[in-house]
């Protein structure tokens, strides 16, 4: 997951604050955590 996030956020973009980086963090992982299918439980999301 750690590397999932860093080639998506951290190498894309720039931020100004570390403020910043928390609420796109928060963001990314919200999307990331509904929108996937998920094979372990049967494409149900946590």
């Amino acid at each position: 997951m750690n590397r999932t996030i860093k080639d998506a956020m951290v190498k894309r973009y720039q931020y100004d604050s570390h403020d910043q980086l928390q609420q796109h963090l928060e963001l990314f992982i919200e999307a990331y955590n509904h929108a996937r299918r998920l094979k372990t439980r049967h494409g149900i999301t946590p």
